[in-house]
């Protein structure tokens, strides 16, 4: 039997039922002759003290490059009222009819990719013209637009971790810079919560690494960033190739995989299916060791279970002792003809204890790679990096009124006032008020984004990459 709707389908792009409920009562609020409004969008603090920032330009391009109509309108309105809510159609038609269906807004903001210490603006909404009829949109727009928190704290998190492992690199490594941007692979896909989640999250990584299993990523960066391909992958196994004989066809599969990638650079394989130490030793590293080294094709051995600090180092010990490893300039053992990739139980803090586990072997970061899943894209929620989105100024009958909060139980919570700019003096990022700046050749970094429907700055993401790689 073939279901039949019992209601109209919703228009899931429509624009205007992108906002929090409460959002549509708050036109009735304001001063009757207020007309012009700014909000601003920053990381109170958090996890890192900075944030890359990331993602603007795909919430511009997918959401506020489309005008509304009176369908949009007329949708709206009857879901809205029937939520129990005011719904502002004359403000809604005025926006359709005086200003094209574009959200009469300017958004400026940092460039993206840039890296800027916590408690800074990193972008400002403001009203494109002054019109109490429609200067609501302002913080109406904050439910959409605030989603950046996820991609810059995703890419803030991808970025934290590449410097922790180019650390290792440039300790361990006869050249850091070549091996970097493999290091850190997405394995998330599988592990979010929906397409856009993994495309966006995806993208972010991407940022900072070149290496993704997450084709969403991929794809995303192609719409909204311009890149024709922003990330690679190699030939890998998973358990259901790696069990498809049994444990005692163990071999004969691992035989097969090497007969058919003789001659392809890199194939990662889970070898953690039955013993893992047993499978190194005497398939990997014995039996089967003649044709690996006569293939040319690098292993990449991937445990999958156990506390990795502990595996990691224990399985690289025995494929040394069966491959043997070769002394770098930097003094420390790189395995010949394998390597490994750990991606169970990888965060930061399990990288740092991978790499002080085989550096006391005298192992170099050469050797092993990682795959992070749900931590990398899951695992971070607004609060990671403490971002708002808060009113800073109205403007009430020709005069500005400076807006903050200042909670008396959370002084962290202390928002910023005025109409706002981000300057840098001496390569440092300082947020002030406009009339605070008194040297007109002082450089603003907030940039103009958009303005009432046309794209102002459109930003490839190579150049994105350009900026949060940089190496000072």
């Amino acid at each position: 039997m073939i279901y039949k709707r019992r209601f109209k389908k919703i228009n899931e792009d429509n624009l205007i039922l992108k906002s929090d409920s409460y959002k549509y009562s708050h036109f009735m609020f304001l001063p009757q002759n207020a007309d012009y409004a700014m909000s601003y969008i920053e990381s109170r603090g958090g996890k890192y003290d900075y944030t890359l920032f990331f993602g603007l330009q795909y919430y511009v391009l997918r959401f506020l490059m489309k005008p509304i109509t009176m369908e949009d309108i007329d949708e709206a309105e009857q879901i809205i009222t029937a939520h129990g809510l005011p719904f502002y159609r004359e403000g809604w038609e005025r926006i359709l009819k005086v200003y094209n269906g574009f959200l009469p807004v300017k958004i400026r903001a940092v460039p993206e990719g840039t890296i800027v210490k916590n408690k800074n603006v990193l972008m400002t909404i403001e009203s494109a013209v002054k019109d109490p009829k429609v200067v609501w949109v302002v913080s109406w727009l904050e439910t959409l637009i605030l989603k950046v928190w996820n991609t810059t704290t995703i890419s803030t998190g991808s970025n934290s971790i590449r410097n922790v492992i180019l650390d290792a690199l440039e300790k361990t490594s006869n050249d850091p810079m070549s091996e970097i941007d493999f290091k850190l692979h997405d394995f998330g896909y599988r592990g979010v919560s929906s397409e856009e989640s993994a495309g966006l999250g995806g993208m972010a990584h991407l940022v900072n690494f070149n290496g993704t299993d997450t084709i969403a990523g991929l794809v995303f960066a192609r719409n909204y960033y311009d890149m024709d391909m922003a990330g690679y992958s190699i030939i890998a196994t998973e358990h259901s190739v790696m069990t498809q004989d049994g444990e005692k066809g163990e071999a004969g599969v691992i035989q097969r995989i090497i007969e058919k990638t003789k001659g392809v650079p890199l194939v990662a394989m889970v070898l953690d299916a039955y013993n893992i130490d047993k499978a190194c030793r005497e398939i990997i590293g014995g039996k089967l060791k003649p044709m690996i080294i006569e293939g040319k094709t690098t292993f990449v051995i991937r445990p999958d279970s156990g506390t990795p600090w502990k595996v990691v180092p224990r399985v690289m010990k025995i494929l040394d002792e069966q491959f043997g490893s070769t002394l770098n300039d930097k003094g420390y053992k790189v395995l010949n003809n394998v390597r490994m990739i750990q991606g169970d139980g990888i965060d930061e803090d399990s990288i740092k204890k991978i790499y002080e586990a085989i550096f006391k072997l005298g192992y170099s970061a050469t050797n092993i790679a990682f795959g992070m899943g749900g931590a990398l894209l899951q695992k971070v929620d607004r609060d990671t990096q403490k971002f708002a989105m808060k009113a800073c100024a109205l403007e009430v009958g020709g005069v500005l009124r400076e807006l903050a909060k200042n909670p008396i139980d959370d002084p962290g919570k202390q928002s910023k006032q005025g109409l706002l700019e981000l300057i840098e003096v001496d390569g440092e990022f300082t947020t002030v008020r406009r009339d605070q700046i008194t040297n007109p050749n002082v450089k603003k970094v907030l940039e103009d984004v958009y303005d009432n429907g046309k794209l102002l700055r459109f930003q490839p993401f190579e150049n994105v990459r350009e900026r949060a790689r940089k190496v000072a």
